[in-house]
């Protein structure tokens, strides 16, 4: 399958019928078949997809530099296709009370989780874009915590995403995983101030508010970033879980969901509390600590790997060279016809649109799940709601 227009339509059109048609499909079959056969879908991506694999390809030997030994690259790819075209499946398989997943999750540390919320004043759950975080909490939800995510959905604001597509992964993804949530997404965006009082509402309601700590950072959030180790570099990432915890006495924990070796069965591992105190960037980077040794440990269920702008955003590698625009140049006489005027723009102006201009079509397509931006609130938004008015959110 090439990776070009045509190749990306192709791509699209398999993407839609595997959500809508095949996917349900398969998430009624029994699991081992369901989930076999998922992978067979992966391992026809990984092969047919040779622009998306050279892509990671690159980023892996950017960010991890050494790490992988010769040919885990091609491993890695491989099992991040797979891990792709079994997502769809969990999503699926959260019908009814989500039962179907929840027997496929084991939930490990739930002690940890069950002792925070005793003392009363609520938990953040702190994890990343890793493995089937979506489904894995609407899974933990149905477990009986009650969950609510901070976080905003990526195809409703990603600039390219058309009015269809935005209705397609509402219809497929998101009403199915806000089904097994406590709240809808609390979705922050620059200058919403009411995000601190709602996520300080469901603490206090004793939930579980859960916060994706490695979405790259807006443009108007980078005044208050914190440069932190990860993964060997440094990248840019917002320390709003630690600012939340701080303001409302939620203990945080770490939790990562990890998928078995036979890609049906999961595993959610909940740590204890993480110490937040003393200097914000030192309490910060502890949270970001366990996430990058969670992904240097398995890097395949990290989704960032298929995103280059996503990771030089995070200040994880280069940013691709911008192609500065070919000028104007004015067209020669005998090229000027009057009348119908069809002759204005000048025939060699067509070719000086770079070829890569016609590409240019989101970073994410539909054959991989949209990632959730997780974008943490801004550390000024919780200062700037004042105490009483915290208060008159009914929980």
């Amino acid at each position: 399958m090439s990776d070009g227009r045509l190749g990306r339509l192709a791509a699209s059109a398999e993407a839609v019928l595997y959500w809508v048609a095949v996917a349900p499909v398969l998430a009624r079959l029994p699991a081992a078949i369901g989930y076999r056969i998922a992978c067979w879908r992966g391992d026809v991506l990984f092969r047919c997809r040779r622009g998306k694999r050279a892509v990671m390809a690159g980023n892996l030997r950017q960010v991890l530099a050494g790490e992988l030994a010769g040919g885990a690259e091609d491993g890695v790819i491989r099992e991040w296709f797979r891990f792709c075209s079994c997502e769809p499946l969990d999503v699926m398989r959260l019908r009814g009370r989500a039962a179907p997943l929840r027997q496929l999750v084991e939930i490990r540390g739930a002690e940890h989780l069950a002792a925070a919320l005793a003392e009363g004043s609520g938990a953040i759950l702190c994890t990343s874009h890793f493995g089937s975080y979506h489904a894995g909490l609407s899974a933990l939800h149905a477990s009986g915590f009650p969950v609510t995510t901070i976080g905003r959905w990526q195809h409703r604001y990603s600039a390219g995403v058309s009015g269809l597509e935005r209705r397609f992964w509402d219809l497929v993804y998101t009403r199915r995983i806000e089904r097994h949530q406590q709240r809808p997404n609390i979705e922050p965006w620059p200058g919403r101030v009411q995000v601190a009082a709602l996520a300080a509402a469901a603490l206090r309601a004793n939930e579980v508010v859960t916060i994706l700590i490695d979405a790259p950072p807006l443009d108007s959030d980078r005044a208050r970033v914190l440069e932190v180790p990860f993964l060997g570099r440094r990248a840019t990432l917002l320390p709003g879980v630690v600012t939340v915890s701080r303001l409302t006495g939620a203990p945080v924990l770490m939790g990562f969901f990890r998928r078995c070796p036979d890609y049906r069965h999961q595993i959610l591992e909940i740590s204890p509390p993480v110490p937040v105190a003393g200097e914000l960037a030192t309490a910060f980077a502890r949270c970001a600590a366990a996430v990058s040794a969670a992904i240097a440990d398995s890097p395949a269920h990290w989704a960032y790997w298929g995103s280059a702008p996503d990771l030089a955003d995070l200040g994880l590698i280069r940013p691709a060279p911008v192609i500065p625009a070919a000028p104007d140049v004015p067209a020669p006489a005998t090229a000027q016809v009057p009348a119908q005027g069809m002759a204005e723009v000048p025939a060699q102006g067509m070719a000086e649109v770079p070829a890569q201009g016609m590409t240019e079509v989101p970073a994410q397509s539909m054959t991989e799940v949209p990632a959730q931006s997780m974008t943490e609130v801004p550390a000024q938004s919780m200062t700037q709601v004042p105490a009483q008015s915290m208060t008159q959110v009914p929980a």
